[in-house]
C-alpha cells in the first residue's frame, strides 16, 4: 500500500511530502463500538493454542461495513520459528513465498516497497542478519529539490533475549547492524544525502540486537495507548491517516504475544478497510501495548497453512510482494 502519490495502486511505500498534521500524536478519543471475534484456528487446520486465528463476526465499524482477522501468536512457544524472507529485484505472491518457504503455518506481506526495482523500502532482519535498509534520506521535489528530509523509520522485532519490541530504526549500507531509539525523531531537512550519525537527534541510538525484524510505520500503539507517529515518519501526507484502506499491521501483548492483523477493505458494501487510528483501536482492544502498521491496500494479505483471510483487494488477486513475515 502506499502512502502518498496520489495513492497509485496504494501500496504503501512511502514517498514523503512537506504536509503535516497539526499534531505529532493525536489524542484520539476510544471508537464507540467494539469488534467481536470469533475463533476459526480449526477452519484453518490449527489445533493447538500456539497459534489461534479469528475472524471479526462484527459487519461494521463506525457505520461502515467491515471485515478482518487477526492471528494470536505464543511468541514463547519453543516450537515456534518466526522471522522474514525476501527476494532481490523481484516480487512473489504471498502464496509463491508459502512454496517457496516450504509451506510455513503463517504468511502475511511485510514492509513498504517500491515497483522500479522491486525493493524493500524498510528494514528486514532474519536470524540477525539484515537482509534490507531503510528508505530513511528523502529527496525532495519542487522547491526544495537539492535538499533531503531524513527520518527513522519504525519496526518491530523480536531480540536476542527473546523479548519483542517496536523502535526507531536507522540503517546504513556501510554496517551490518541496526541502530535504534525509543522515541521518533523529529525530522531533519538539510542539503546531506545521508542522515550523519553524529547528529544531535541521534545521540540515544543503539545496537538492536535482533533475531527478526519488519519494517514499516508509522507506530500506531505505544506504551498501551494510541500513539501515530504519522507526522515524524513521514509516510501518509496530509488527514490521509483518517482514510479508509486494506491494512496489514503488527503487535504485541504485554505477555509478549504476538498479534498479526489482516483487514479488507475497497470493496463495496462488503469491507471498506479502516483509518490508521481505528486500525490503533483494534490493537488496543486486542490487549496491545505496541503496534505498527506494515504495508496494506492491495498488498495486504493473511495465509494460515496457505489458505486465504482477507480477499486482497486487487482485481488480480495478490499482488506480488518483495517480503514477507512467517511462522512455522
Amino acid at each position: 500500500m502506499k502512502p502518498n502519490m496520489k495513492y497509485l495502486k496504494l501500496t504503501l511505500y512511502p514517498v514523503f511530502v512537506s504536509t503535516l498534521l497539526c499534531l505529532s500524536f493525536l489524542a484520539i478519543p476510544a471508537m464507540a463500538q467494539k469488534i467481536e471475534w470469533k475463533n476459526v484456528s480449526t477452519e484453518f487446520g490449527l489445533t493447538t493454542n500456539t497459534i489461534q486465528v479469528f475472524t471479526s463476526t462484527s459487519t461494521t465499524l463506525n457505520d461502515s461495513v467491515f471485515k478482518a482477522y487477526y492471528v494470536l501468536i505464543n511468541s514463547n512457544a519453543p516450537n515456534i520459528e518466526m522471522g522474514v524472507d525476501t527476494t532481490l529485484y523481484r516480487r512473489l505472491t504471498p502464496s509463491a513465498f508459502y512454496e517457496r518457504l516450504t509451506k510455513p503455518t503463517v504468511v502475511m506481506n511485510a514492509s513498504f516497497f517500491e515497483f522500479k526495482n522491486n525493493t524493500n523500502l524498510n528494514v528486514l532482519v532474519h536470524r540477525g542478519n539484515v537482509l534490507a535498509l531503510n528508505k530513511q534520506d528523502i529527496e525532495g521535489k519542487g522547491k526544495d529539490t537539492l535538499t533531503y528530509t531524513h527520518v527513522l523509520n519504525s519496526a518491530i522485532g523480536m531480540q536476542k533475549n527473546g523479548k519483542v519490541d517496536i523502535a526507531y530504526t536507522y540503517t546504513d549500507s556501510n554496517s551490518k547492524e541496526v541502530l535504534y531509539q525509543q522515541s521518533p525523531m523529529t525530522p531533519i531537512k538539510d542539503k546531506n544525502a545521508k542522515l550523519a550519525l553524529n547528529e544531535p537527534a541521534l545521540a540515544n541510538l543503539k545496537k538492536w540486537k535482533l533475531d527478526w525484524a519488519v519494517g514499516g510505520g508509522p507506530v500506531l500503539v505505544k506504551d498501551g495507548t494510541i500513539f501515530i507517529s504519522n507526522n515524524e515518519e513521514k509516510k501518509f501526507a496530509g488527514k490521509a491517516i483518517a482514510d479508509h484502506h486494506p491494512r496489514t499491521a503488527m503487535g504485541y501483548t504485554k505477555d509478549g504475544n504476538l498479534i498479526l492483523l489482516a483487514v479488507q477493505g475497497r470493496m463495496k458494501n462488503i469491507a471498506v478497510g479502516t483509518t490508521l487510528t481505528e486500525t490503533a483501536q483494534i490493537f488496543m482492544d486486542l490487549g496491545a501495548v505496541e503496534a505498527i502498521n506494515l504495508d496494506g491496500g492491495g498488498s495486504s494479505c493473511l495465509l494460515i497453512n496457505g489458505k486465504e483471510t482477507i480477499k486482497p483487494s486487487d482485481p488480480t488477486g495478490q499482488r506480488p510482494v518483495p517480503a514477507v513475515f512467517f511462522v512455522k
